[in-house]
């Protein structure tokens, strides 16, 4: 899939768990770990603010897009 999503290293430079971020984000475990590992199929954009305001960075910081 050409657009990645970069959770985990933005987890990893903040230090926090997933667990830490769906508690602040109101997301429950399951669905994050869904976006964490690519297999999402959607992000509403509500969801998408709510994670980078959590982990203060862009749409950009989280998503990108991979040519093959």
């Amino acid at each position: 899939m050409p657009i990645t999503v970069q959770l985990d290293d933005l987890l990893h430079a903040r230090r926090m768990t997933l667990t830490e971020l769906a508690e602040k984000v109101d997301i429950t475990l399951a669905n994050l770990s869904i976006l964490k590992t690519g297999k999402a199929r959607a992000v509403r954009f509500s969801t998408l603010e709510a994670i980078c305001a959590a982990l203060e960075c862009q749409p950009g910081d989280l998503l990108s897009f991979e040519t093959d």
